[in-house]
């Protein structure tokens, strides 16, 4: 993808399934949902959105590369706290629509767009430090959403420079990268986080529009199953978990017009999908983190602009 650009190109064809229906409803209700509500903390230095993010651990958060408020690649790497915001070094060059996961005490930045498709692998780590390339996923990929479960990162979906995908890669330090399962669909800007053992993969873009599928991966089994449906379709959107309870921040439809301030809660069992608040405004591809009992929101997408806010979603009631 050339920098510059807010999107790749045209994705692909569907692609074959192991499931595409939804499965039975587990007897177990599940956990409750709970409310959330948003206050603004800081805002960044510059705007952003689409970077790579992930929690540290103690208690900070990185974004690592994304778009700036020309739509221009950086290569930024920047930490952060509920107080502010301060450099973390540089990714070896400017990219985004890459995504991250904390694994063994670092940072790790999967795939990305630029001029070219990338394939890398990146490690960072604190304190403040450049990136740097420790292996590469089986193709190169964009619009990958990534998330950690049982220290094994998993990259969902993305673009490889002409045809969206539909892999869902498995990767640990140390170790080559192997594809685990195939999505039922081919898919790129899903939203994904790890809870109740398993993977909930949220919406995202297909090659017919925007999901509102919800899949869950067990990655024990390899199977991917449809769980549920979101209430409309939903792409470039966010996913944390707090408690047993996946949230889906933000977003927007087909159209960037469309973007949404919703906040869902999502039980990773039933797929029960519940309304649990809002952002103070339509929001797309902002960096979404759980940290300490709250849900970060940092950067992404207003209608008017790319913005610098950073806020936090907490329970209420």
């Amino acid at each position: 993808m050339a920098a510059g650009a807010t999107g790749c190109g045209a994705s692909a064809g569907m692609s074959s399934s192991r499931a595409a229906r939804p499965d039975a409803p587990r007897r177990r209700s599940g956990p409750a949902s709970v409310r959330l509500a948003y206050r603004p903390l800081f805002a960044l230095s510059a705007a952003v959105q689409d970077p790579a993010s992930a929690a540290l651990a103690d208690g900070r958060f990185v974004l690592l590369g994304g778009l700036d408020a020309a739509d221009t690649s950086t290569a930024v790497v920047t930490e952060a706290g509920e107080h502010g915001a301060r450099s973390g070094g540089s990714l070896p060059g400017a990219q985004h629509d890459a995504q991250a996961a904390s694994l063994a005490g670092a940072v790790y930045v999967f795939g990305g767009g630029q001029l070219s498709q990338y394939n890398h692998i990146l490690r960072w780590a604190p304190p403040v430090g450049p990136a740097t390339a420790v292996g590469a996923l089986p193709n190169p990929e964009s619009d990958v959403a990534v998330t950690e479960l049982g220290g094994t990162a998993y990259v969902v979906g993305g673009f490889d420079g002409s045809s969206a995908l539909d892999t869902i890669v498995a990767w640990r330090p140390g170790g080559p990268a192997r594809v685990a399962a195939r999505l039922p669909v081919a898919l790129r800007y899903a939203a994904v986080a790890a809870a109740d053992g398993a993977i909930l993969i949220l919406g995202g873009s297909t090659p017919a529009g925007a999901s509102r599928a919800i899949y869950r991966f067990t990655p024990g089994t390899g199977t991917v199953r449809q769980i549920g449906r979101l209430p409309e379709g939903t792409t470039h959107a966010g996913a944390a978990v707090l408690g047993s309870t996946v949230y889906l921040v933000g977003g927007r439809g087909d159209s960037a017009d469309s973007r949404t301030a919703a906040v869902y809660a999502v039980d990773p069992a039933s797929g029960k999908v519940t309304p649990a608040g809002h952002l103070p405004q339509p929001l797309s591809d902002a960096a979404v983190v759980s940290l300490r009992g709250a849900i970060i929101v940092a950067g992404g997408h207003s209608p008017a602009a790319t913005v610098a806010g950073v806020g936090e979603l907490t329970p209420v009631g």
